[in-house]
């Protein structure tokens, strides 16, 4: 039974730290690059938007509920990080982020939906013939979110170094590394086999 525990929230772990599968990773940079320490709160509530919206399109999919053409989503996938990237680089030091309900809360919502129903597939084949598939669900989402608060950390913290120790000033630190990304998803976009 633990076992099986450690597996999935294992699972939910490599799922988002796979660095083959990068994506995740960079919607995580871009969304919290903005922010500061004093800001966790926010940036946690941020990241559980995003494990709702997953685990919710995961279970609409498990239980054949929803379906939807793959190569739509991968192409949706790195269209969403590149909205939030350049949101940042036109908003870097004027505050935006401080809205209560914006672009940021209904992107990463999305962003979990679209990149849960890209999982979808493969999680199923996980899945197999197991009795109780919410559980599954759920002991996922537990390692989803644990990976996600790693990045989050690493991410605040190498801003914090770097606008303390090397004195980037907000700004600069969250429009080099939003145009950093962005100059990564525009690739994955133009190469999507949803264009071709």
């Amino acid at each position: 039974m633990l076992d099986n525990f450690w597996f999935n929230v294992e699972y939910g772990i490599n799922h988002v730290l796979d660095f083959k599968a990068y994506d995740h990773v960079l919607f995580l940079i871009v969304l919290t690059v903005p922010y500061l320490f004093k800001d966790w709160k926010r940036v946690l509530l941020l990241v559980t938007v995003f494990t709702v919206g997953h685990t919710l399109s995961l279970v609409l999919a498990t239980y054949g509920v929803v379906s939807v053409n793959a190569y739509l989503v991968e192409f949706l996938i790195p269209i969403s990080i590149l909205v939030i990237a350049v949101f940042n680089v036109f908003t870097a030091g004027k505050g935006a982020q401080k809205e209560k309900v914006g672009v940021l809360f209904f992107s990463t919502l999305f962003f979990g939906l679209i990149h849960g129903l890209g999982f979808a597939r493969e999680f199923q084949m996980m899945l197999g013939k197991s009795g109780n598939k919410l559980i599954v669900l759920l002991e996922f989402a537990l390692g989803i979110e644990i990976a996600q608060i790693i990045i989050v950390f690493i991410v605040l913290f190498l801003g914090y170094i770097m606008q303390t120790i090397f004195r980037f000033s907000k700004r600069d630190w969250v429009m080099v590394i939003s145009a950093v990304v962005v100059g990564l998803v525009i690739p994955m976009i133009i190469e999507s086999d949803f264009l071709a």
